[in-house]
């Protein structure tokens, strides 16, 4: 607590050393990172503290951030050179508490202030993300234990938007957004699957890409949205039933998902079908996104028929096409179906019941279930040939 006291003492102090500075500077980010200019001697030793502490103590700042952002006398482009040099003192010894700064401070910001803020803007995150270490350090940041996530949901959008821009709106930061992408995406989705602050992100997650991936007019933000939607999908089964919640108001971006998913079925079945009960809540969903759109035709569908009438095609596709599990029971009991057949006729051959019976038993797969089966015709019928010990 102390440290974060120190740093809203310095916050002030700071606020008489912005003559100093250019506003808006932009220039390095190694000279973001030295102190800034003093007036006196004294000043010189707040800012040598605030260095420590940062360094020390990192977590303080991500304390006192919601004070940063929500006071008016911490905002503007005159304080962004001081925020930023704190931000790099404390991502030196704890890169997940810079990003998480980062994220929540000054990715906001981005297209709002001046160029120049804009490029020291990224230039801190650049450096944080220059270390060599940076991924395996930030992805555990993100699932660590009573520690909030580095990189949240609405916080990801803002990314996505800034990465993904329509083509008139990009800028000399959308390139740059673009190499970092694929960094900062894996420490957005990062978590410990099945657990409940991973279920939550991935709702998050699923209900603002579906939002994205309607969007008209740009093509890859839709697209990267609706890769987010399927890993949601993958990771998290009950984002089906809040899918069905999401259907009517996301027609267009529920059809291109459900097309998504037909072309791809072979790279996501495994995931989607990865036990009975994932498999009966996705053919329970697509079985309602049937009865939803044939409703919807059925009442006229307006301009948006020939989008449902695709919608139900993509439906029946996917609830008709099996699982690598479910075509193996099916053989199994057609196997098993075949062998009791053939019993029952050679019932009455004595060499034939003995062939039957060491085919069964050298067949340990099908051994137990054909044994139950004929256990119980030898019980109904009382005949000692079908007994299978």
């Amino acid at each position: 607590m102390w440290a974060s006291k120190h740093i809203l003492t310095c916050l002030e102090e700071a606020k008489q050393q912005q003559a100093d500075h250019p506003k808006g500077a932009g220039g390095e980010i190694d000279a973001a990172q030295q102190q800034p200019p003093p007036k006196s001697k004294s000043k010189v030793a707040i800012f040598v503290a605030l260095a420590m502490v940062l360094r020390k103590k990192p977590k303080s700042l991500a304390i006192v951030l919601p004070a940063m952002r929500d006071r008016r006398k911490y905002r503007g482009q005159d304080k962004l050179p001081f925020i930023v040099w704190m931000m790099a003192q404390a991502s030196r010894y704890d890169l997940a508490v810079g990003l998480f700064s980062w994220v929540r401070n000054l990715l906001p910001l981005v297209g709002t202030y001046s160029p120049q803020s804009t490029d020291l803007i990224m230039q801190l995150v650049e450096k944080i993300l220059s270390n060599p270490k940076a991924r395996a350090l930030l992805v555990n940041g993100s699932v660590a234990k009573r520690s909030p996530r580095v990189i949240p949901p609405p916080s990801f959008e803002i990314l996505l938007r800034l990465t993904f821009p329509v083509s008139s709106a990009r800028v000399k930061s959308t390139e740059r957004f673009e190499a970092l992408y694929p960094l900062l995406k894996d420490v957005a989705l990062a978590g410990i699957p099945g657990s409940d602050l991973m279920k939550q992100v991935t709702q998050q997650m699923f209900t603002l890409s579906l939002k994205l991936a309607g969007e008209e007019g740009n093509p890859p933000l839709a697209k990267e949205a609706t890769t987010i939607a399927i890993w949601s999908l993958t990771e998290n089964v009950d984002c089906f039933k809040l899918w069905e919640r999401l259907y009517y108001t996301n027609k267009e971006a529920s059809g291109a998902l459900l097309k998504r998913l037909v072309g791809e079925w072979k790279d996501h079945y495994p995931k989607l079908s990865s036990s009975p009960s994932d498999k009966l809540t996705l053919n329970r969903t697509m079985l309602n996104f049937m009865l939803m759109n044939e409703k919807a035709i059925t009442e006229g569908g307006g301009a948006n028929c020939s989008l449902y009438e695709e919608a139900y095609k993509s439906c029946k596709v996917i609830s008709e096409r099996p699982s690598r599990g479910s075509g193996c029971l099916k053989g199994t009991v057609v196997i098993a179906a075949v062998v009791l057949v053939a019993a029952v006729l050679l019932s009455c051959n004595l060499d034939a019941t003995s062939f039957l019976q060491n085919l069964v038993d050298s067949w340990g797969y099908f051994n137990a279930i054909i044994k139950a089966l004929t256990n119980c015709l030898r019980e109904k019928y009382h005949c000692p040939c079908f007994a299978i010990n």
